[in-house]
C-alpha cells in the first residue's frame, strides 16, 4: 500500500527527493525516461552535501533542459510504503516551476520531454503524481489540473 502525506516542514536531513511540477507558456512539462514507456513529473534524488533547493534546480535543468525558469517551493511531502512486515516513509520537497526557455539537447537519462495542455494518461508513478498535483492545485499552484 502507498500513501502520500503533506507537511509544512520536516528536518532538512529527512528530505531525499525534489519533485518539480512544471509549466511553460501555460502548458505542462513532463519527462519520459529512456528505460520506461511512461511519463513523469521532473524529479530526482538529493546528492550528498546538496541543499534541497539546489537539487530541485539541478534536476529541473537535467531532466527538462530548462535554462531560464522561476521555481517556488510548495510543501514537504512523504510517501509511505506499507507491507505486512514493515512501513517505510520517504520525504521530499515539492516545487512549482515556470520555465521560460530550454536547451536544445537533454543531458540525462531522460529520452524526451513533452509540452502539453493535458495530463498524460500513462504515469510512471500514478498514485503519487496525482496526489502531488491535486495538493499543489489545492494550495493555488498549477491551475488547470
Amino acid at each position: 500500500m502507498i500513501k502520500v502525506n503533506f507537511y509544512d516542514t520536516v528536518d532538512d536531513e529527512k528530505l531525499k527527493f525534489a519533485v518539480i511540477i512544471s509549466k511553460t507558456d501555460g502548458k505542462w512539462v513532463f519527462c519520459k525516461h529512456r528505460e520506461r514507456a511512461t511519463y513523469e513529473i521532473p524529479r530526482g534524488h538529493r546528492e550528498e552535501g546538496e541543499d534541497i533547493f539546489s537539487t530541485a534546480k539541478r534536476e529541473l535543468a537535467e531532466e527538462t533542459g530548462a535554462i531560464d525558469f522561476e521555481i517556488k517551493p510548495i510543501c514537504v511531502y512523504s510517501v509511505v510504503r506499507k507491507n505486512e512486515n514493515s512501513e517505510d516513509e520517504t520525504f521530499g520537497m515539492l516545487y512549482f516551476a515556470d520555465i521560460k526557455s530550454f536547451e536544445k539537447k537533454l543531458h540525462s537519462e531522460i529520452e524526451k520531454i513533452i509540452i502539453t495542455d493535458k495530463l498524460p494518461e500513462n504515469w510512471t508513478y500514478p498514485l503519487i503524481q496525482s496526489e502531488l498535483l491535486e495538493h499543489a492545485q489545492m494550495l493555488g499552484f498549477c491551475k488547470g489540473v
